[in-house]
């Protein structure tokens, strides 16, 4: 599956951040694409359970081809909210739940397939077979095209794959959480010749006035002087730069800074101010 150099999170799009009426979600779309950014990334719980139908009505009354743009969903988080009547929060990877979930994506969306579904968490309780036999009925049905995970560890991973063959996994990233580049996660993938996604890219650098920002701070504004760009961009490029080739998904719902995203893809990094960065994460020289 060819995904798009950066892929656009909607959690952000509804009630969850900006809530905004169908004109607005069209505008982030029209301002994506102007980007050269096609693919969307979704969850069914998004907006407790209300963006992808947001997202899908405003899509439809768009004049672009399916074939030209690309969108992810997750299902298996059941989330007790008013749109739900589920007693806890709690991980369902049934082979009911799964082709249900799917279903009520595509319903909402409003195109008759989805170019990757992943599974959002891991659960104790997930069967590979059953997850495999739903994988299979979804992909013979020509509702799902590619299959992967989300916040899966390596052995998760594989636990999933040996049953039925998976093209991602959808992580945790940023100058804040650095645990893929040691895990093993990401290494993972580079064997296989797959590209992770990456969450959260932002990380809390823009929230929180932690001890690391402070230092990660006093790094990245003296290199965003030597490239010429913003901390953001900066930020994103740092994650670009590793040889996994991670797939960004950013979380903004604003289309300036879709359109300043682009940028990211042209700064190349010197090596040693990338392990500045990642010094400045960890508060001490690499080993």
């Amino acid at each position: 599956m060819k995904f798009s150099p950066i892929i656009i999170g909607t959690m952000r799009w509804g009630v969850w951040g900006a809530d905004h009426s169908a004109k607005g979600v069209q505008e982030l779309i029209e301002t994506s694409l102007e980007e050269g950014f096609s693919t969307f990334d979704h969850a069914d719980l998004y907006g407790n359970y209300t963006t992808e139908k947001l997202f899908g009505d405003a899509f439809s009354e768009m004049k672009i081809k399916r074939e030209d743009v690309q969108f992810i969903s997750k299902c298996g988080i059941q989330m007790p909210c008013k749109n739900r009547s589920y007693g806890i929060k709690s991980y369902n990877y049934s082979r009911e739940h799964i082709l249900k979930s799917v279903d009520q994506s595509l319903e909402n969306l409003q195109t008759d397939y989805l170019d990757l579904l992943l599974l959002h968490r891991p659960s104790p309780l997930m069967s590979p077979d059953e997850i495999s036999e739903s994988f299979a009925v979804l992909r013979e049905q020509k509702k799902v095209r590619h299959f992967g995970v989300s916040n899966f560890s390596v052995s998760q991973y594989e636990l999933i794959n040996d049953a039925f063959p998976l093209i991602t996994n959808q992580v945790e990233i940023s100058v804040n959480k650095v645990d893929a580049f040691y895990n093993g996660t990401l290494d993972q993938l580079i064997l296989k010749k797959l590209r992770p996604m990456a969450w959260s890219v932002m990380g809390d650098y823009f929230t929180e006035n932690s001890a690391q920002n402070i230092r990660l701070k006093t790094v990245i504004k003296d290199l965003c002087i030597k490239y010429g760009t913003e901390e953001n961009q900066l930020l994103l490029a740092f994650l670009l730069a590793h040889p996994a080739r991670i797939i960004p998904v950013i979380g903004t719902s604003k289309p300036k800074t879709i359109r300043e995203f682009r940028k990211s893809l042209t700064i190349k990094m010197d090596t040693e101010d990338w392990f500045a960065i990642l010094q400045a994460s960890e508060g001490r020289e690499v080993d």
